[in-house]
């Protein structure tokens, strides 16, 4: 009898042991395809990336990037945004950017140049480019509005013309969707990089629920006024806490 309790004992513990080791992959399994899907929800990807060919995998919250660009800042933006998604141990970013000026190139140019400009909209506007001729579709709530998503567009190189159809709306109408904390901080992050006079490699960024927070070092304090005036600008952030301190 004691021989028959010892083995149901022994079989009941092997099967908890198979049950632990058997659900460890299927709970790291779920983490990894939440990473990808958190990746290809975010605005980053739906409003710079979505056009390039992007490929992500994750295991156990290492995560690869592989595949071709068009504009070269997409490449650190891709890894920025997958930083700071929860889950993430690290990225290993093998990327290659594609050196070819055609038409899907002039887009996507055009929508990254907008989404850097506070002033316009670039999620509300639709680009369409053929032989090089653009034409802007969606919503702007001003002429103003309207007349500088043109103006941004002409600049990039290889437009001949810009078409502008655009529609004026009420600001209420133009309220999008709440841009997730990873993206906000890849942002933040490209748009110090593309500003010469601010360290982006000396600051830290972390984003939560749309409050950004700088760390790191400052050269001066006219650095670090620029730092949070550059942050602040960027789409979805609600507000900006600095901590960074002066070299």
């Amino acid at each position: 009898m004691n021989n028959i309790k010892r083995s149901a004992a022994l079989n009941t513990a092997i099967a908890a042991a198979v049950l632990i080791v058997t659900a460890v992959p299927l709970f790291a399994s779920d983490a990894d395809d939440r990473i990808e899907s958190s990746f290809k929800k975010s605005y980053v990807y739906k409003t710079y990336l979505k056009d390039e060919n992007i490929k992500i995998s994750s295991k156990n919250g290492i995560v690869k990037l592989s595949g071709e660009v068009l504009d070269e800042s997409h490449k650190p933006m891709a890894q920025d945004t997958v930083e700071a998604l929860p889950g993430v141990k690290s990225v290993e970013n093998t990327i290659v950017i594609k050196n070819d000026k055609s038409d899907t190139w002039i887009k996507i140019k055009i929508q990254t140049v907008l989404a850097f400009h506070s002033n316009v909209n670039a999620s509300k506007a639709d680009v369409n480019v053929k032989n090089g001729v653009v034409t802007l579709k969606g919503k702007a709530i001003s002429q103003a509005q309207k007349e500088l998503t043109a103006e941004y567009a002409k600049d990039v190189e290889g437009v001949k013309e810009v078409k502008n159809e655009m529609t004026l709306v009420q600001a209420d109408d133009t309220i999008g969707e709440k841009i997730d904390d990873a993206s906000i901080t890849a942002q933040v992050k490209m748009t110090l990089m593309m500003h010469k006079s601010t360290g982006v490699i000396r600051t830290n960024v972390t984003t939560n629920n749309g409050i950004v927070t700088l760390s790191g070092k400052a050269k001066s304090e006219a650095e670090r006024d620029l730092v949070t005036k550059l942050a602040e600008d960027v789409q979805g952030v609600n507000n900006v806490v600095n901590k960074m301190t002066i070299e």
